[in-house]
C-alpha cells in the first residue's frame, strides 16, 4: 500500500467499511457462527438469554450486550438465531425488541426456519420502518456453523445484501442468494427440511431393522457408509446412535416443528406429501413418549423389541 493510500482527505471505499455485526442467540448454530464472524476479524456484539452464555463467548473476543435492544442501537447488520416464528417476533417486536432500536437503514437477517408467509410479513412490517431485512434460512450442523462452512439460502431486496458487506460471507461457504424479496429464503429451506427429517427417519428406521434382525450396530454402519444406501443423514445421525449420545444438537422437537411447517406449506395448495406425513408421525410419536428434546436420532427409540447401542 503506498502512502497516498492512507492520507485522511482521501474517503474509504464503502466496500472496505465493515459493518458494525451484532448476533442473537448463541444455541449449536449461532455460537458457531458468531466465532466465524469473529475469526474474520469483525468482533461481534453478542446477546444470550441464557446467564453468561454470552460472555463466556466474549471473553475470546468480542462483546456481550446486556439486552436485544442494547445490541441492535449498536449494530449496522443484527443476525438472529434463534429458534423459531415465536422467539423471532419476540426479538423484533418484543418489549425491548430489536425493531425499535435499530437505526435506520440497517439490516436484520432472520436465520431461523419459519413459514415463508411469517419471513415476507416481517420485512414488510421492517419496510414500513425504514429498516433492511433477509430472509436467510441456514443449514449444515454445528461442526460447519463453526469453520464457516455452512449454506445460507437468503432472499432480501439489493439494498440488504450492500449493507451486509462481507457478513454472510464470513459466517457461510455457500451463500445462495434466491430472489429479492423475503420468502424465497424459507420455501428452499423448508424442502431441505423435508429431506432432513425424511432421511433421518429413514436411517432411524434401517438402523433399528438392523437391530431387530441381530445384525451388529457397528458393522452395518460401516457398511452402509462405504455403499450407495448411504445418506448424510444416516452417517452423521447413526454415529450419534452407536455412540448412545442424544445430546441435542438438533432435537427431535425441531423437526415436529419443521416437519409441520412443510405439511403446512403443503396443505395451502393441496399437494400430497406421502413421506413427510410419515416422518412428522414418527417424530411426534418420539416427542410424546418423552425424547422431544433429545438428538433428533432418538427417532430411533420409537422401534419395540430393539436393543440400542450403550456407547463406549
Amino acid at each position: 500500500m503506498s502512502p497516498s493510500d492512507t492520507t485522511p482527505d482521501r474517503p474509504t471505499p464503502a466496500a472496505a467499511v465493515r459493518p458494525a455485526v451484532g448476533l442473537i442467540g448463541l444455541g449449536a448454530m449461532g455460537a458457531g457462527m458468531a466465532a466465524s464472524l469473529r475469526r474474520a476479524g469483525l468482533a461481534p456484539q453478542v446477546f444470550d438469554i441464557r446467564p453468561g452464555v454470552a460472555e463466556a463467548f466474549a471473553r475470546e473476543g468480542g462483546t456481550a450486550c446486556a439486552s436485544v435492544a442494547a445490541l441492535a442501537a449498536a449494530c449496522d447488520v443484527v443476525i438472529s438465531v434463534v429458534v423459531n416464528a415465536q422467539q423471532t417476533e419476540d426479538v423484533l417486536f418484543g418489549s425491548g425488541g430489536a425493531a425499535a432500536a435499530m437505526k435506520p437503514g440497517s439490516v436484520f437477517v432472520m436465520c431461523s426456519t419459519v413459514d415463508p408467509n411469517v419471513s415476507i410479513a416481517f420485512e414488510q412490517r421492517l419496510q414500513a420502518t425504514g429498516l433492511l431485512y433477509l430472509d436467510a434460512p441456514i443449514s449444515g450442523g454445528a461442526a460447519k456453523a463453526a469453520s464457516g462452512q455452512m449454506t445460507m439460502m437468503t432472499a432480501g431486496r439489493p439494498e440488504a445484501y450492500a449493507r451486509c458487506g462481507g457478513v454472510l460471507d464470513a459466517m457461510a461457504a455457500k451463500v445462495y442468494r434466491l430472489g429479492d424479496r423475503a420468502g424465497a429464503g424459507s420455501k428452499v429451506k423448508i424442502i431441505n427440511q423435508l429431506l432432513a427429517g425424511v432421511h433421518i427417519a429413514a436411517a432411524a428406521e434401517a438402523m433399528a431393522l438392523g437391530l431387530r434382525e441381530g445384525v451388529d450396530a457397528a458393522a452395518l454402519y460401516e457398511v452402509i457408509t462405504h455403499s450407495a444406501g448411504n445418506s448424510w443423514m444416516f452417517e452423521n445421525r447413526m454415529a450419534h446412535v452407536l455412540a448412545a449420545d442424544y445430546t441435542p444438537l438438533s432435537a427431535v422437537d425441531i423437526f415436529v416443528k419443521d416437519l409441520g411447517l412443510v405439511l403446512d406449506t403443503a396443505r395451502a395448495s393441496k399437494f400430497p406429501l406421502p413421506l413427510a406425513s410419515t416422518a412428522h408421525q414418527m417424530f411426534m410419536q418420539a416427542s410424546s413418549a418423552g425424547f422431544g428434546r433429545e438428538d433428533d436420532s432418538a427417532v430411533i427409540k420409537i422401534f419395540p423389541g430393539i436393543d440400542l447401542p450403550k456407547g463406549g
